[in-house]
């Protein structure tokens, strides 16, 4: 059997991967950070990857819309909102939506220009750093905060900014598989940092759990539902 290191090379990012590394001899030679990372990967028409689209994003914005639904939710904060794929599937009354790459911004801001129930700012934008919602999402983000102190910033981050919920969509391992990809045992953050605060709700498994056969319609990322104590 492949390792999961393996397989995950044949995905969306491993083809990136190999095509930015070409006459290249280490990932070191291009993947300074994350930030920088996802700010050349829009910048070079790429998008949010396989996870934003096609059947992945169809489970992911049922489950979000029926729980936005569910508990008569007003106002939504995603932190890491991407190219706004998902964000077009979605129904929530009011939404701020936060990113490290400028271009992303600048992608949601044009795609959704004449919806008023939207607003889109930098994740450093210290005018709305200290926004709040009754919901704060993470998809398909964690596992890419591969260094230890953006990862401890941002999910300080999370939980502060939410009112009642927090959902977050990811892996919950331990990991490195590539340069831009760290699995991470996200609950062992939670537990140690904000346990006495939060409460896990729900766990909500994937329908079509990653398979090397089809590695670009099936996830390593479940939904994760905190709700504040």
């Amino acid at each position: 059997m492949d390792s999961l290191k393996s397989k995950l090379k044949k995905t969306w990012f491993g083809k990136l991967l190999k095509r930015l590394l070409k006459g290249s001899n280490s990932n070191r030679n291009y993947f300074k950070d994350s930030k920088s990372y996802w700010e050349n990967r829009y910048k070079s028409m790429d998008n949010s990857g396989p996870g934003s689209y096609g059947r992945l994003a169809d489970f992911k914005a049922k489950t979000l819309n029926n729980f936005v639904e569910n508990y008569n939710i007003r106002n939504v904060i995603e932190l890491g909102v991407g190219d706004g794929n998902q964000l077009s599937l979605a129904n929530y009354p009011q939404f701020t939506g936060f990113d490290v790459s400028e271009t992303a911004i600048e992608l949601c801001k044009n795609r959704f220009a004449n919806d008023r129930t939207k607003q889109f700012f930098m994740m450093d934008d210290p005018a709305h750093e200290n926004e709040k919602a009754e919901l704060v999402l993470s998809l398909d983000v964690l596992y890419h905060l591969v260094e230890d102190d953006v990862y401890n910033k941002y999910m300080r981050r999370l939980f502060n900014s939410s009112i009642k919920f927090v959902i977050i969509y990811s892996s919950n391992y331990e990991e490195h598989t590539v340069s831009h990809v760290r699995s991470r045992k996200f609950t062992n953050w939670i537990d140690a940092n904000v346990s006495n605060q939060w409460s896990l709700m729900e766990v909500i498994k994937n329908p079509y759990p990653y398979q090397s056969t089809d590695p670009d319609n099936t996830s390593m990322a479940d939904f994760y539902i905190y709700m504040r104590s």
